[in-house]
């Protein structure tokens, strides 16, 4: 793994989001030649060509962090992940902190400074999910409120100013709910952009891929080929799927975009689970250029950049950090071509 570790200095990391959304700085990376150039994200419809199809990842970020209390007055934190495949109604797999400390069995409630009922029961922490040693628990939700009227949404743990406005953790176009993070390469976006994309002959389509543990569970194992994906849910319509069959280049916003691509490519399935962990020298089927940020060292993100671009993203995010480049899910992006 220490292939893919490289120095992130704490002021590369972008706390903030710029307004607009589309003067985020834009690394562009698509010459054959290996040149590379600096743009904006204001600039994306006059970096594609005619008959591309850019591809986003509709998918809303759920307000799934919840900050209740044990009846006895300790706090305890749950993240929601996604609802349990088999756990019946109002069931879901959960992230519980601090979970040595909270039995199954154990009810928790709301809390008045977090927008819920103070002392009202919010959600009733089950065992493990019976395939499951990563930290997982089942949870009842007994509020009809959950998630939407006590929930916030979980921003990542490097990002530690708080978010004035949570839309901004949103794209312009997210339509189905069921993420735990943003598809952040699409936080750049604005209708702007995409209309005058289409208005280049540039057209868009849409997947939508739940974000969940999969997507940012940190790589631990000590061999790549060790590291195993958690599940996440895809769908890519058929228009969709029509779209990219028919572009001159598919033009993919965001790893997420990227990963239901190519599961759709390789099991012929337009929606299903994936556990699709792209790595070294996956054999791409669908997706010719992506646009992406800048990921964390030793992330499953990084290492599907790898096998996109190969060891190439060394000398770019090199270049990118010289040159004052805003780092991970508010921070700029590159586009890229692959191999």
């Amino acid at each position: 793994m220490a292939a893919f570790d490289y120095e992130l200095p704490p002021s590369a990391i972008a706390q903030r989001p710029v307004e607009p959304r589309h003067s985020a700085r834009l690394l562009v990376a698509t010459d054959p030649g290996g040149e590379v150039a600096h743009a904006t994200v204001a600039d994306l419809p006059e970096l594609l060509d005619p008959g591309d199809v850019l591809v986003v990842n509709d998918s809303r970020v759920l307000p799934a962090r919840l900050r209740l209390r044990k009846e006895t007055g300790g706090e305890v934190e749950v993240l929601l992940l996604e609802p349990a495949v088999d756990g019946g109604s109002g069931w879901w797999e959960a992230l519980v902190r601090p979970g040595r400390r909270v039995p199954p069995g154990t009810v928790l409630v709301g809390r008045a400074e977090h927008g819920g009922e103070d002392g009202k029961p919010a959600v009733e922490v089950g065992a493990a999910p019976a395939t499951e040693d990563d930290g997982r628990r089942l949870v009842k939700l007994l509020d009809q409120g959950l998630p939407e009227r006590v929930g916030a949404v979980a921003l990542p743990p490097y990002v530690r100013e708080p978010l004035q406005d949570p839309e901004r953790y949103q794209t312009v176009y997210a339509s189905q709910p069921g993420s735990v993070a943003a598809p952040t390469a699409g936080l750049h976006l604005t209708h702007e952009v995409l209309q005058r994309c289409r208005d280049r002959g540039i057209a868009t389509a849409r997947i939508d891929l739940a974000v969940g543990l999969a997507t940012f569970k940190p790589v631990t194992a000590a061999r790549v080929q060790d590291h195993r994906m958690h599940a996440e849910r895809y769908r890519v319509p058929q228009a969709t799927a029509e779209a990219v069959d028919g572009a001159r280049r598919v033009v993919a916003v965001g790893t997420t975009t990227v990963r239901a691509l190519e599961a759709m490519a390789a099991t012929g399935l337009r929606q299903d689970r994936t556990e699709l962990f792209i790595h070294g020298s996956y054999p791409f089927r669908v997706v010719d250029v992506l646009l992406t940020n800048f990921h964390l060292p030793r992330s499953s993100l990084l290492l599907l950049l790898d096998a996109f671009c190969g060891p190439r993203w060394r000398d770019l995010y090199r270049v990118a950090l010289e040159s004052g480049y805003r780092f991970l899910s508010f921070g700029d992006a590159m586009l890229v071509a692959r191999r």
